[in-house]
Parts: structure tokens; C-alpha cells; sequence
């Protein structure tokens, strides 16, 4: 049985950083792609960022490039989400998922941890 458990959500300010960081409990992780997805209060579930089976090519949505980077350790069955700038509209659930592959790590990734929260204070 796949587990994933998320954590490093707070309540940070404006402009501050947060590293998520989520922990597969599964064995050929590494086969796998990793994304991070969020969901603000009232909105759907979306996605946020993913990088392929060996750490290569992360993929980004418009609103965090340049603020935000994805990382994994597959030594370790660890990935990470690394968030800096940080902004209100950041404010959300974040959920990490994995995928079979990088066209479902953007639109349905095979499993999902339970989140963790970030509140970003204006």
C-alpha cells in the first residue's frame, strides 16, 4: 500500500519561504513522477509542479515559476517543494501526489497525501 505524508506547512508573511517536504512509503519510487498540486479555499484542487522519474525537466505553473522549485531524493523516497516570495494567493492546501508518468502528474496523478497548509499573511 502507497503512502504519502506531507509536511512543512505554517503561517508564514508575505515574502517569506516554506519547504514542503513529502515521504513515499512505497517501494520503486523512483519509477514514478512526483508533482505538487493545491487547493485554495472555494477553488478546485490544481496543479502546481512536477519532475519526471529522475529529477529532470520540473514543469511549473505560470503563477510560481521563478519563485518556487521541486526537487526529489529517491535514495531517500523524499521529495520536496521549495517556496520562496511567498504571496496571500499562495495561501492553500497543498497536496503531493505521484504519477506513472509526467502527462498524469499534471492532470491525474495515481496517488495523493492527505496536505499540509500554508497560509501566507498579508
Amino acid at each position: 500500500q502507497v503512502q504519502l505524508s506531507e509536511s512543512g506547512g505554517e503561517l508564514v508573511q508575505t515574502g517569506g519561504s516554506l519547504r514542503l517536504s513529502c515521504v513515499a512509503s512505497m517501494r520503486f519510487f523512483d519509477r514514478y513522477a512526483v508533482t505538487w498540486w493545491r487547493q485554495a479555499p472555494g477553488k478546485e484542487r490544481v496543479w502546481v509542479a512536477h519532475v519526471d522519474w529522475s529529477g529532470n525537466n520540473p514543469a511549473y505553473v505560470d503563477s510560481v515559476k521563478g519563485r518556487f522549485t521541486i526537487s526529489r531524493v529517491n535514495t531517500n523516497n523524499t521529495f520536496f517543494l521549495q517556496m520562496t516570495n511567498l504571496k496571500p494567493e499562495d495561501t492553500a492546501v497543498y497536496y503531493c501526489g505521484l504519477a506513472e508518468d509526467v502527462y498524469d502528474a499534471h492532470t491525474r496523478p495515481k496517488y495523493w497525501g492527505r496536505g499540509t497548509q500554508v497560509i501566507v499573511s498579508s
